[in-house]
């Protein structure tokens, strides 16, 4: 059955970021192209200049996905609705964090069970209209179908500029299709004067092939990498243009992870998520038909094609320490440069805004906020094994007496405070996603920790007489979100004291493609040490031990299910806040993870007595040259404010994928996904 497809004139036939609402009218932002002399720019304006279709593409690529939570001012970011005020980052549905403030989209759509096909884009964690998709489908089309005309560009980056043009397309058409299956499928501009567009919601099949499909056709026509002299000390007020553009790396690694999403069991199982009943499942708009074991082939085969390929051409690597003995400061700050920093080899491709601030346009970093960004849970703090990789378990912990060290030891203990007595005892990410008691503040580039530890007791420095009041001026859960928050912009020349690194989202990243390629052996070939060789490669960058020695318990050489689930735990400690655990729950339709209550952790100091001592020690007792405390009482305590619904009510299959506008259904083109 077609369906007259009348939404497309509205989104597809303007440029919605940065340009104007008329077809052939384009209003460019000012920091990318300035208006023809003597009136408005054009499409004929644009595309009869070498300098103004560069421009052009540069604009193109401000529509990109950036995942971290940001305010423009304006109330819209990139994706619309991710910024701190609607906090609606996919993370917050995870058993990773909670958010506290009740006065967020996740709080009010998510968390109460309320969402609905016609809330506004402040409650969707992905509005299906508002996020660039078809303003950047029709802007890139436009490019490519314009280019071929354009004088004083050569033929080379001419093709070039379509193969980014269609990375760009894949790229949007990609994050889309993660929250809704499958999407209507644009392969041209529109004039404005067809009496009908017969474009009807593609199946989840010929989605994929179309993403892929592009992916695949620009690929020949990108360089592997784009290179760049910038340093983690050089000055990124004049990074290379280049820098943060789709390369042949790129498209090969988000074709890997296009592929992956769609062999999951989201999409790929014998019975489909919400019981085949519905029209979307029936006409495969939601899932292919039945299990495909030819789709995790495909997925092998373009990690195997990714690999070849970067062991022929290189650039790309683990970040890895620099000394032949690292310490876990070491590794931490390794794991630091790996996902922060965009001059990193392990970057496959980033996108970012201008602002260099930490606070003001993004979530805040200082506590009178934490709860509104996310804190993280007890749960996500047990993810995190031993600083040797063996698995962290919290009463086998507490049944040895060891619950004083699970965050950090002090080599001598009785000796005054001295920042490099600190031991850190657990996986070196977890200090960098979560901000814990007890651990140093500052983390130097050699790996050396500086200043006063982290008080997250009940009085302490940090935490403040309530840190576990459930709000969103507190803690809430016992811990902060650290990741992406490293106050390590400022340069430190007193003359540059303002400048600082645009904050990147590490978009696509090598390790991701190592856990990618792992579960895709598994998956295809039953490939168990193929599997674990790739787990040890990102484990063993941060100095974790061979994940079989590890976990003896867990037959990980004969076990599928138990390889699996290590390698999702790889995934949540590695890519925290990086879009990927809720994405890697929904495509194994992990219900009962999203129906687990979660917990926060309260700290209490203890004196020599053995009795609560409630003092702060960066006081007194700093002076006084007494010892930081090694001794705490710890209680686990229920998260109560702005419980989940899925927590006592169960979680509703209709949840794995979210609802198309009610607006659009209502014209009559589109079918609704599921349940809703």
């Amino acid at each position: 059955m077609k369906k007259k497809y009348m939404w497309l004139v509205a989104s597809v036939m303007s440029l919605s970021f940065s340009f104007g609402s008329c077809v052939d009218e384009i209003a460019f932002g000012n920091s990318f192209l300035d208006k023809a002399p003597g009136g408005d720019v054009t499409s004929d304006t644009v595309f009869n200049s070498a300098e103004y279709t560069r421009q052009y593409l540069n604009a193109l690529y401000r529509s990109q996905y950036y995942g971290l939570p940001w305010f423009n001012g304006e109330g819209s970011s990139f994706p619309y609705p991710m910024n701190y005020w609607s906090a609606n980052c996919v993370s917050y549905l995870t058993d990773m964090y909670q958010i506290f403030w009740t006065g967020c989209g996740t709080v009010k759509s998510y968390y109460s069970g309320n969402r609905t096909a016609g809330d506004g884009s402040d409650r969707c964690a992905f509005d299906f209209i508002k996020n660039n998709v078809w303003g950047t489908t029709r802007a890139g089309w436009n490019l490519i179908e314009h280019i071929g005309s354009v004088p004083g560009i050569k033929e080379a980056e001419k093709k070039e500029m379509v193969a980014q043009a269609k990375c760009l397309i894949a790229a949007a058409y990609y994050n889309i299709f993660r929250h809704y299956g499958g999407l209507p499928i644009i392969r041209k501009t529109f004039t404005g004067t067809e009496t009908s567009y017969d474009i009807p919601r593609a199946t989840v099949e010929e989605t994929v092939n179309f993403i892929v499909g592009l992916l695949d056709e620009a690929k020949g026509d990108l360089p592997w990498a784009f290179s760049s002299s910038n340093t983690v000390s050089g000055n990124y007020d004049n990074a290379e243009n280049d820098m943060g553009r789709w390369t042949r790396a790129g498209a090969m690694a988000l074709k890997c992870k296009v592929l992956l999403f769609a062999a999951s069991p989201l999409f790929n199982d014998d019975v489909a998520y919400a019981g085949g009943a519905s029209e979307a499942e029936m006409q495969r708009l939601v899932w292919y038909g039945g299990y495909k074991k030819e789709l995790w082939d495909q997925c092998y085969t373009a990690c195997q094609e990714f690999f070849e390929e970067l062991r022929s051409k290189g650039f790309y690597n683990l970040e890895k320490p620099v000394s032949a003995n690292p310490t876990p400061g070491e590794y931490r700050y390794t794991f630091r440069h790996a996902y922060y920093y965009r001059d990193s080899k392990e970057v496959l491709h980033s996108t970012r805004i201008t602002s260099t601030s930490l606070s003001g346009n993004y979530f805040s970093s200082g506590l009178s906020n934490a709860g509104r960004i996310g804190s993280p849970t007890w749960e996500f703090m047990c993810k995190f094994p031993w600083a040797d990789g063996r698995p962290f378990d919290w009463n086998e912990a507490e049944k040895d007496g060891k619950l004083n060290e699970i965050f950090v030891e002090w080599a001598n203990p009785n000796a005054k405070y001295d920042a490099k007595n600190a031991i850190l005892t657990r996986d070196p990410r977890m200090y960098e996603s979560i901000q814990v008691n007890g651990v140093p503040r500052s983390l130097s580039a050699n790996g050396q920790m500086s200043g006063d530890p982290w008080e997250g007791w009940i009085n302490g420095a940090e935490a403040g007489t309530n840190p576990q009041k459930q709000s969103s001026s507190m803690w809430g859960s016992g811990f902060m979100n650290n990741k992406h928050m490293i106050d390590a912009r400022k340069s430190t020349s007193a003359d540059n004291a303002t400048k600082g690194i645009p904050i990147h989202w590490p978009y696509l990243r090598l390790s991701d493609l190592y856990l990618t390629y792992a579960e895709a052996m598994l998956q295809s070939k039953n490939d168990f040490d193929g599997a674990i060789a790739m787990v040890n490669e990102v484990r063993g960058r941060v100095g974790l031990g061979d994940a079989v020695k590890c976990n003896p318990g867990q037959n990980l050489r004969t076990d599928k299910q138990a390889l699996l689930n290590l390698i999702l735990n790889e995934r949540a400690c590695e890519l925290a806040f990086e879009d990927s655990r809720y994405f890697d729950l929904i495509r194994y339709k992990m219900k009962d993870v999203f129906e687990k209550p979660l917990h926060g952790l309260i700290i209490y100091r203890l004196g020599d007595d053995g009795k609560r001592d409630n003092d702060k020690w960066q006081g007194t007792d700093k002076e006084a040259n007494i010892p930081f405390p090694s001794k705490f009482e710890y209680e686990i305590t229920p998260i109560t404010t702005n419980k989940r619904v899925w927590w006592t009510n169960g979680f509703d299959s209709k949840w794995y994928l979210s609802p198309i506008k009610q607006t659009e259904i209502e014209k009559g083109y589109l079918i609704q996904n599921p349940g809703w």
